[in-house]
């Protein structure tokens, strides 16, 4: 029963500081051996790390590691050409600034649907957002929920085909395919979207409603 617990330390603390900005690759092997010093096996830290961890390791890059590596680089490409930059702004043109929370969802759905990380969208959409909320006067603390929204909810778990890590890594587990359960997923990706869209809308009237300038000068 400890033994559990002391894995659920280890990785909130390993959440905690890979937040902080400190790499997995080191953070990873030292939360490894402190669920096993946190168990009480003291006796088995070495063979724990060498032959349970580091098997595991080798076991996990071999089947993703490929996966990981081309998808860094056409997140890179996707950054440095400025194609992800384009994109935004041609749905914010179609679309307009008086729907600029929709514009934003789509914009961010758009793009990790179609590959590209999310932490590359949210800091390439996060300028384009501010200025599309600032013209609609919609409260700025609104912007972190539609870009998480559009981009860490239905396209990352739900919409079949969804080239996201979070899809591809069950696929050897389960022996599935991307495409599993098309259209459980798309039910489940049409109500994320609708009730997330329909609850920011809410949330956006009501500071309206409110009053009081939401954008400072």
């Amino acid at each position: 029963m400890f033994s559990k617990f002391a894995i659920v330390i280890t990785l909130l603390l390993l959440m905690f500081f890979a937040y902080r900005g400190y790499s997995v690759l080191i953070l990873a092997p030292i939360m490894a051996t402190l669920a096993v010093l946190l168990s009480g096996d003291f006796l088995n830290t070495i063979p724990a790390y060498t032959d349970v961890f580091m098997g595991a390791l080798s076991g996990f890059l071999l089947k993703f590691f490929s996966i990981f590596l081309l998808g860094a680089l056409f997140e890179r490409l996707m950054a440095d050409s400025g194609a992800a930059t384009a994109i935004a702004n041609t749905v914010v043109e179609k679309l307009g600034a008086s729907k600029a929370i929709l514009a934003v969802i789509l914009v961010c759905a758009i793009l990790t649907y179609g590959g590209v990380s999310l932490f590359v969208v949210a800091f390439a959409i996060y300028p384009i957002a501010k200025d599309l909320f600032r013209a609609a006067d919609i409260p700025k603390r609104l912007i972190p929920a539609a870009i998480a929204l559009g981009s860490f909810t239905f396209t990352m778990t739900a919409l079949p085909g969804t080239p996201a890590i979070q899809n591809a890594i069950p696929i050897p587990y389960y022996n599935t395919n991307v495409f599993a359960a098309p259209i459980l997923g798309i039910i489940g990706g049409t109500i994320m979207f609708i009730c997330g869209w329909l609850w920011l809308q809410s949330r956006a009237k009501k500071a309206n409603a409110a009053g009081g300038k939401l954008w400072s000068a």
